[in-house]
Order: C-alpha cells, then structure tokens, then sequence
C-alpha cells in the first residue's frame, strides 16, 4: 500500500538516464549500465544503490508473456461497494491482494464503481468460477461490472521521465 505522503527525490540527468535504461531493461549489468549512461562502474552502482535506497527503484520484475503461458483472457473489473469505510476499504483491498488472478487494483473516482481491477485467467471458464465465488463473496461488493480486452495496444511499465527536471 502507499504511504499517505511521498518524499519526492530530486533527480539528476545522469539519474533520469539510468532509471531510463532499467526500465527498458531491468536485466543489464552494472557494467552495461554504467557504459550505456557514461559513468564508470563504481559510481553507477552508487547511484542505482542509492535509487533503491529513496525507494524510487522499488523492484526489478521480469515481464512475461500471458497467452504462451495460457492466461489468454483479461478482464477489467469494476466494483461498486457498500459503504464508504475505511474498514470496508481496508477488508477489500486485503481480500483482493491475496488473489494471484489480480495484477492490479486501483481505488477510482469517476464511474458507479469504487474500485478497478485488472485479472488475468487462462479463459471465461475461470473467470466466471473467480468472479462468483471470490470477488462477489468479498464482504461489501455491491455492484460488479467486467470488460473483456480483446487487444493489447499499448502495454507499458516505464514511466515517462522526459518531463522531470
């Protein structure tokens, strides 16, 4: 979960650069790294260490490829709750973490929803087993409506850097 208020980091074009190049590819050497940005080893491995550090780098993931692993189907998931508690929240979002089917969940505002999921199941057959007997048992789900992708268009994890100054 988020902390309520995030420190913000300044950061250098020399950070931007290596942030930059981890996200396109989390897997380089320290050493590939360090050429690609134009610092030597021992101050690029200062840098990333220190990225870890303010929390800015807060893991590196490997991105796998759903449909050859037979997880063709992805649904968007609105959920519409009963009450606006924080313990009504809190129940729900510790309910949904422990479901491998959900890569994503986002508190909303804007739709009849309260929250937004994104699920990954191999077809409807699993998804319709997931949503009736997980999602709708979850305490306080009032509402429940899914979208179905039919096509990834953009699929991205980088952050835009390019803005910061």
């Amino acid at each position: 979960m988020l902390k309520k208020f995030e420190t913000l980091i300044a950061l250098d074009k020399t950070d931007r650069k290596i942030l930059d190049h981890l996200q396109k590819d989390g897997s380089l050497t320290n050493q590939q790294l360090a050429d690609k940005v134009g610092l030597s080893p021992s101050p690029c491995l200062r840098r990333v260490r220190a990225l870890e550090q303010n929390g800015v780098i807060v893991r590196t993931a490997t991105i796998l490829n759903h449909k050859k692993l037979g997880l063709a189907l992805t649904a968007i998931i609105l959920i519409g709750m009963d009450r606006h508690t924080p313990e009504r929240f809190a129940a729900f979002e510790e309910a949904v973490s422990a479901y491998p089917e959900v890569l994503e969940c986002y508190l909303i505002t804007g739709h009849d929803a309260d929250y937004m999921l994104k699920v990954v199941v191999p077809d409807m057959d699993h998804y319709h087993h997931f949503l009736l007997n997980q999602i709708t048992r979850i305490a306080g789900v009032s509402g429940v409506h899914s979208s179905f992708v039919l096509r990834r268009v953009l699929d991205n994890t980088a952050l835009p850097l390019g803005y910061l100054s």
